[in-house]
């Protein structure tokens, strides 16, 4: 199977062919097309397909709301060639078997590689820790472990598993939400709008006190600790002070994520009870949005990751209390960030949204430069594009997305993921 991508811009910087045979780039330059299938990607960005640390795809366990085959379509619309998928289902991924049954799924449904992520305690409890090893040791090769949705919120427990994961290079992933000072009820951001509103507060402080705990804890066990969805203007500068420390003591293994709508949406969308902006962490203020883009431009954070959480209607649908958290993000990502982003260079989008987030998760096959020898993981975005969404057109088995209505930056047109191409002018093939 060959295939010839014709006429891209890589990374925006220079206009170049690519011929793909057997899943691997053979060549770069000029190209002839004769006698293979070609993708047209005159006028479009060539960039390494997206990897998306934090996905929720459901399945097993809540079918109704997103399964493995239908979140894969959504991630390859959005120029997704992998996916991380988190461990909060039912029954939880906190067993070697579990996780290898959703790697099967995934490559069952052949879109994009579905990489399982295993619960770092069983039953996502917070007291005894989950099969690590084993699920290290399946054939799911699992690497990330988190209770996502669930603070570990026991320090000796996240000791602990900080500890066992570095005996083969793992990275605890976590949601930072102190119970104690966030606790389930809370739904908003704690300040005037939650006053105004009646809505219990969710404080920044709640998230910052557990990212300043644990980054102190990886540099104490030398092992690595990954903060999911960072959403404060506080947690940017703890995690700015650990990245100095690191260049002191190498031992700060401290990474991070944002997600696409902390970029971009603020707390005070909140005034009309709409259930759909109900999110954990929690939409902040302006300056909380200000400090994470800023982070996220200078490499304090390191990478997006989208939290897709897709909800059935009647899981949503309820008074702004009562709704599930949680909102759609896989195939809008790309535009969100280039919305927020308007100056983020195309290296730079790749460096966030593909690169980065491979290395934090160990997948050596993605993430790679688009160069001969490289897997063929590859998205073709048009840049000049600014599609209005539209949530009935989504992918997705569920409908509550936050961008309905809005035009986004840029469009991908074209994802190629193992050098078979998966979504060609916009459509799944």
């Amino acid at each position: 199977m060959s295939l010839v991508i014709k006429g891209a811009s890589l990374l925006g910087e220079r206009t170049a062919d690519l011929l793909v045979e057997d899943g691997v780039v053979r060549e770069v330059g000029p190209v002839s097309a004769a006698g293979h299938d070609v993708l047209d990607a005159d006028g479009l960005v060539a960039l390494p397909g997206l990897v998306d640390l934090h996905t929720h795809l459901r399945e097993p366990g809540r079918e109704d709301a997103e399964t493995i085959l239908s979140g894969s379509r959504a991630a390859a619309l959005g120029g997704y060639t992998a996916v991380l998928a988190m461990a909060n289902t039912t029954p939880v991924t906190d067993t070697a078997e579990a996780a290898v049954r959703v790697w099967e799924l995934g490559r069952e449904a052949g879109l994009v590689d579905v990489h399982p992520v295993g619960a770092v305690t069983r039953g996502l409890g917070g007291e005894e820790l989950a099969e690590l090893g084993l699920m290290h040791r399946s054939r799911a090769r699992v690497r990330v472990f988190s209770d996502d949705g669930k603070c570990v919120h026991d320090a000796r427990v996240m000791r602990r598993a900080l500890e066992y994961v570095r005996a083969f290079g793992g990275v605890v992933s976590q949601h930072a939400q102190d119970p104690a000072l966030a606790g389930p009820a809370s739904c908003c951001h704690e300040g005037e709008v939650s006053g105004r509103l009646g809505l219990p507060g969710w404080p920044g402080i709640a998230e910052e006190v557990i990212v300043a705990r644990d980054v102190m804890l990886a540099r104490h066990t030398r092992s690595r600790v990954h903060i999911a969805h960072v959403s404060t203007a506080g947690s940017v500068e703890v995690l700015r002070w650990a990245r100095a420390q690191a260049g002191r003591d190498g031992h700060w293994a401290v990474t991070a994520e944002v997600t696409p709508h902390h970029l971009l949406l603020t707390t005070d969308l909140l005034g009309g009870y709409d259930p759909t902006y109900k999110v954990n962490p929690p939409l902040r203020p302006q300056e909380d949005v200000d400090a994470v883009r800023e982070a996220l431009v200078d490499g304090t954070i390191d990478a997006v990751a989208t939290d897709h959480a897709p909800h059935a209607r009647h899981d949503k649908e309820h008074a702004f209390v009562d709704a599930a958290f949680g909102m759609l993000g896989l195939e809008t990502a790309l535009g969100v960030v280039r919305t927020a982003l308007p100056d983020l260079s195309w290296a730079d989008v790749a460096r966030v949204m593909s690169t980065s987030p491979a290395r934090i998760a160990g997948l050596e096959d993605q993430g790679r430069p688009l160069e001969v020898g490289s897997p063929a993981h590859v998205v073709l975005v048009d840049p000049a594009a600014a599609p209005v969404v539209d949530r009935d057109q989504s992918a997705s088995l569920s409908r509550n997305n936050p961008w309905h209505g809005r035009r986004l930056a840029s469009r991908v047109v074209h994802t190629v993921h193992r050098g078979r191409v998966t979504v060609r002018d916009g459509a799944l093939v």
